[in-house]
């Protein structure tokens, strides 16, 4: 199934990520947790490679790409 994201343009998006983000050692068992990436944020713009995110981080709007193929699951608001 191909989706069609320039309908969703200016909704809020959280997107699960494939990759994990850091492993940190757990000192009670001494063995690795893995910490899931997250993106939010409102699309802006959709690209063959992948989408166009906007995010206020710390007072300041960051734009965030996200290549498809780093997408695992999304979440979409105001649907």
């Amino acid at each position: 199934m191909k989706m069609e994201w320039n309908k969703f343009v200016g909704k809020t998006l959280n997107i699960t990520m494939h990759e994990n983000y850091g492993i940190v050692v757990d000192p009670n068992s001494n063995s690795p947790i893995y910490e899931i990436v997250f993106k939010s944020g409102t699309l802006i713009a959709v690209y063959d490679d992948g989408l166009l995110v906007e995010a206020r981080r710390e007072k300041e709007e960051v734009k965030i790409f996200v290549p498809y193929q780093s997408i695992k699951c999304v979440e979409i608001f105001s649907f």
